[in-house]
């Protein structure tokens, strides 16, 4: 075996999401070493898109020297179309899928994982809920993209939002995302620190709509509309651009699969507040990166976000320890080299069959 055969890499969703965002980083970092194809939907600074229709047709016989190509999965629908192409069309591809989500998968969505050729788990609590499990590779971030700024109150004056500094929450406007947690946290927290500003990052779908409207209701009541705003979804080269700015992040979902929101605010230097879930505590580096509170627990939450504002020299020191766990624990290099060592497993069983 001389030379890497193509991988496939899926993305049916034409929304950005947070699967999206993972995605995106590794497929960057991976196509620097990899004959990497992006099947579906464009991803920011990836390869450009092939159609399904044409990733079948690359995939139809095995690569010179290896025995089938692999397919790399991350929703429903894409392992649906992968073992279609393997299992119904019959062509030569193996199926990896990665799976961040803690919690018990429904019926359908379980029976399509059974499927899948190996499995690689963002957790050890996700491991847990899939079968096929052959690494536990926690996603990492791009500190190329993601990276800090030498004067954050110059960085947050580019963004032209009003204030000296800026909070955030970054996700899709939802209960799930605890998105009325990070605005009643608000309404309590910046009353007493008027140079700070409050950014909802993000976009509420339709089945949300009267979610979305409800908060800028009670912000409207709380006086505060001019300094809680809601500019909506923001693509990521801007996005990498306002975390440089923040001096702090804020994400309170009620589950969270993993996140990567709280990473990418870390290796831009700014530490967080946030919810026990997903994998949050881990990055927190026993509270000197971030904190955690307890689901549901606004009250901590808020009493960790006064703390922070009013100490300048704790919230420099656990900048410096965000970059440094980002860097050291959770770069995008690490993810990558687990998750080709899983190609490379498939590859080295099939070549000792």
């Amino acid at each position: 075996m001389t030379q890497t055969p193509p991988i496939f890499v899926t993305n049916f969703n034409k929304n950005f999401t947070g699967v999206s965002a993972t995605a995106a980083g590794v497929v960057r970092a991976q196509a620097k070493g990899l004959d990497l194809r992006l099947v579906g939907q464009p991803l920011p600074e990836c390869p450009k898109p092939i159609d399904l229709k044409t990733a079948r047709a690359l995939s139809r016989t095995a690569p010179d020297g290896y025995p089938f190509s692999i397919w790399h999965v991350r929703r429903n629908t894409e392992m649906r179309a992968a073992i279609w192409t393997r299992d119904v069309l019959r062509l030569p591809i193996k199926i990896v899928f990665t799976s961040a989500a803690q919690r018990r998968h429904s019926a359908f969505p379980r029976w399509l994982i059974s499927r899948m050729d190996a499995v690689i788990a963002t957790t050890k609590a996700a491991a847990e809920y899939v079968p096929h499990v052959r690494a536990i590779v926690p996603h990492g971030v791009d500190t190329d993209a993601f990276h800090p700024t030498e004067n954050r109150a110059a960085a947050w004056a580019a963004t032209r939002f009003p204030g000296k500094r800026g909070i955030a929450a970054v996700g899709r406007i939802r209960p799930e995302k605890g998105t009325d947690q990070f605005v009643e946290a608000m309404i309590r927290v910046l009353p007493s620190h008027p140079d700070a500003t409050a950014l909802v990052i993000g976009r509420a779908g339709r089945s949300h709509e009267t979610f979305l409207a409800d908060l800028k209701a009670r912000v409207e009541a709380s006086g505060l509309s001019e300094r809680i705003l809601f500019p909506g979804e923001i693509e990521p080269k801007n996005l990498s651009k306002i975390l440089r700015g923040l001096s702090l992040l804020v994400p309170m979902p009620r589950y969270e699969g993993y996140g990567m929101t709280p990473l990418e605010a870390m290796a831009s230097g700014v530490p967080f507040v946030a919810t026990d879930t997903g994998y949050f505590r881990a990055f927190s580096a026993q509270g000197e990166a971030g904190r955690v509170v307890s689901l549901g627990d606004v009250y901590g939450a808020v009493n960790e976000i006064r703390s922070l504002l009013s100490d300048k020299s704790l919230l420099e020191a656990m900048s410096r320890r965000a970059i440094q766990v980002a860097r050291d624990s959770y770069g995008i290099q690490t993810e990558v080299n687990g998750i080709n060592a899983v190609y490379q497993q498939l590859w080295n069983e099939a070549a000792r069959q």
